[in-house]
């Protein structure tokens, strides 16, 4: 397979081109983004090997870049952050997979392995409630045209919430889905969420709104026409 590597460090650089050259891969390596854009311009590749920190930008934006042109290349983060908002960030702008630094060469590969095998990942589906609109690949939510200021975790959560709109989410699944396996703090966080997104969607005409199921969860419903949106 046919990769292509963008990681700043001159000497891991190195050394993932030589460890994936003798694996029998052809490699393409940039320490810029500049360089990475001109190589995505020129050829075609199975994975990226993404750093998220280079000196003319971050892997990120150029994961996002990719995915608003139409780019389905498999994407793999290679990152120093192990927080839960970094990884979940990358996961928004379409990343596949991460691995924090430092790691294990044979993990790397047996990843970009598993990547190329499963092949181009469609662009995630825009979802539509109300005069909601969020797109998990550009990492953009808009109500009635306004874009939202949202954090990471809370544009996760809404697009959890708006891909099953109208089903209840208990906040064990949600937990499950947006924070760490290992998360032990009061799982009361997640009202803390509810709640700032209910202050950004607001009750504006054709605003969802996320309603409290009593006893059982959360659940986005598309706002009913003619009141107020329930809470």
């Amino acid at each position: 397979m046919k990769l292509l590597v963008l990681e700043d460090d001159l000497g891991l650089r190195s050394a993932l081109r030589r460890g994936f050259r003798r694996a029998g891969h052809t490699v393409d390596d940039a320490g810029t983004l500049g360089d990475a854009r001109w190589h995505v311009a020129e050829s075609t590749y199975d994975v990226l090997v993404l750093d998220v920190m280079v000196p003319d930008g971050d892997g990120f934006g150029f994961c996002r870049e990719l995915r608003e042109a139409g780019n389905p290349t498999p994407v793999l983060f290679l990152t120093a952050r192990d927080a839960v908002d970094d990884r979940v960030r990358g996961l928004d702008v379409g990343a596949d997979d991460y691995l924090v630094k430092p790691f294990a060469f044979e993990e790397l590969l047996a990843r970009v392995r598993a990547l190329a095998r499963r092949g181009p990942t469609p662009r995630p589906i825009r979802h539509v409630v109300g005069a909601l609109e969020v797109d998990p690949a550009a990492g953009r939510a808009t109500l009635a045209g306004r874009p939202l200021d949202l954090t990471a975790r809370q544009f996760a959560l809404l697009a959890l919430f708006a891909s099953r709109a109208d089903q209840v989410l208990t906040r064990s699944q949600i937990l499950d889905q947006l924070w760490d396996w290992a998360f032990d703090g009061d799982p009361r966080i997640v009202d803390v969420y509810v709640n700032a997104l209910r202050r950004s969607l607001g009750d504006g005409p054709g605003a969802p709104r996320l309603e409290t199921i009593r006893g059982a969860g959360y659940a986005l419903r598309p706002a009913a026409s003619g009141r107020p949106p329930a809470r």
